[in-house]
């Protein structure tokens, strides 16, 4: 099996399901909330071990409800969370309004998220024990950056999603093996709003990027090489939160099983097609049987 190593953060959802988001100023009434575990970091680690792969999670949690219920899901999942710690600042939070046509708007609290700004003394060796490391941007960059280093010098590949959004050192990117962002982060990344022409430029920095492009798939780019589109399935989307998420996952593993880059992204696009089908993030993600029969559809 791959063996993943997640270094991020985890975040109870606060979710309301309304017909329209509100305009700023505006009330508007929702038809429902939940609270659903998530934080991208989480979301990715969840992602990956329902795909199939060896699950290990880096980050905190308060020592509060939400954090119980944080730990708890990602171990029924199947994530181990011996490196998970428990802080005594309150879990983060994440508040997100969906749409009925499937969109969302997020504020993040990082809260218990905020105090890991390094490696703690048994981090390293698990990211050296590992095949991958899976980062994102919802930790203090101090802790990315110790991480894409551990990775470094111990020849472990290392997948970046640059979210949220912000400008990166080049000291980061030059640590990262494959840069994820969607459409939005790659334009934020090179000021470059066509997305081959930002893919095309972030090769100055990474040997390989995919921009996710929602519906339409995903761009691929590697140095020495035209970029390549792959088509994602046609699907009616429900929520799109964690579909990002669910998609680096999935790839996660995919490459880490040695499939091919276009393979390894189709296969995480069926991921990601299952995912938005349903309400939630960490709740709508796919177990591998269900990847593998959307796949082969």
């Amino acid at each position: 099996m791959t063996d993943i190593v997640v270094l991020g953060s985890t975040n109870m959802d606060l979710v309301a399901y309304v017909e329209k988001a509100p305009q700023r100023g505006e009330t508007v009434t929702g038809r429902e909330f939940r609270t659903i575990p998530g934080g991208k970091g989480a979301n990715q680690a969840i992602a990956a071990a329902r795909a199939g792969a060896t699950v290990s999670m880096i980050g905190a949690v308060g020592n509060d409800a939400f954090g119980a219920r944080l730990r708890s899901t990602l171990e029924s999942s199947g994530v181990d969370t011996d490196h998970l710690r428990t802080v005594e600042s309150p879990s983060g939070t994440a508040h997100i309004v969906v749409d009925d046509e499937g969109g969302n708007a997020i504020v993040v609290i990082p809260s218990a998220n905020g105090t890991v700004d390094h490696l703690a003394p048994r981090d390293e060796g698990l990211i050296a024990s590992a095949d991958a490391l899976l980062l994102q941007l919802e930790i203090p960059l101090d802790a990315v950056l110790a991480g894409a280093r551990a990775a470094r010098r111990h020849g472990v590949r290392t997948i970046l999603t640059p979210a949220p959004a912000q400008p990166l050192p080049t000291e980061l990117l030059t640590a990262v093996d494959l840069l994820v962002p969607n459409e939005h982060e790659a334009a934020t990344l090179t000021g470059l709003t066509d997305p081959h022409s930002a893919a095309t430029d972030l090769l100055d920095q990474v040997p390989e990027v995919v921009v996710t492009l929602g519906a339409a798939g995903s761009l691929y780019a590697t140095r020495g090489a035209e970029p390549v589109t792959v088509p994602a399935p046609r699907v009616t989307a429900v929520d799109s939160t964690g579909a990002g998420d669910t998609f680096v996952g999935a790839l996660a593993v995919g490459l880490g099983e040695d499939r091919p880059m276009r393979q390894a992204l189709a296969w995480a696009a069926a991921a990601a097609a299952l995912s938005v089908q349903r309400a939630g993030a960490s709740a709508s993600m796919p177990y591998r049987p269900e990847i593998e029969a959307q796949f082969t559809s």
